[in-house]
């Protein structure tokens, strides 16, 4: 019996309850509509985990079509396949939020001998991820990453090639060269 509530007493020492947490997996991965994040459009997105800085993705998109990306328009031109579609992104953060039982505990203790909360801002955690989401229309605003678009594999392998240069790209000048066309 001593043991169990020994256990007991660890287990809520150690105890947070998660109400919300972010999302863990590798690569990008699609998701319907409004899944990701309510605050997107209503298109399929593509999502992947950006451990960079804040705007490092705006960098590496102005580097790459060499354009200053403008948030009222938001439509980037690229060509997949020889045609036309519309690139959009968005940064995007999820956070996992947790309530602490102990802060909570020692605080109704203390109320409880007359003293005010001592730990009020510890009762919940808070700690969050950032994600750049990606949508595709074509030239006629049809979603490119719904899977039942024509050129489904095509806009997704496009946009995985676009992940991994970015990701694995450190100074902007490399993809600036990469794409600038050449003349002679």
């Amino acid at each position: 019996m001593k043991y169990l509530s020994a256990t007991v007493v660890a287990l809520f020492f150690v105890s947070c309850i998660p109400l919300q947490i972010a999302p863990n997996f590798e690569g990008g991965k699609v998701f319907p509509p409004k899944k990701f994040k309510k605050q997107l459009p209503y298109n399929y997105v593509y999502v992947f985990e950006d451990p960079k800085d804040a705007n490092e993705f705006f960098n590496y998109m102005n580097a790459k079509f060499q354009i200053f990306y403008d948030d009222d328009t938001g439509n980037i031109p690229v060509e997949i396949e020889n045609e036309t579609y519309y690139l959009t992104f968005y940064e995007v953060e999820r956070t996992t939020k947790t309530v602490n039982l102990i802060p909570m505990a020692i605080d109704a203790g203390l109320e409880e001998n007359g003293y005010g909360p001592v730990l009020g801002g510890a009762h919940q955690s808070r700690s969050g991820k950032w994600f750049i989401a990606l949508t595709v229309t074509d030239e006629g605003l049809k979603d490119a990453l719904k899977p039942a678009y024509d050129n489904h594999k095509e806009v997704l392998t496009y946009a995985d090639t676009m992940r991994e240069e970015y990701l694995n790209t450190v100074e902007y000048i490399e993809v600036y060269l990469k794409s600038k066309p050449t003349t002679r």
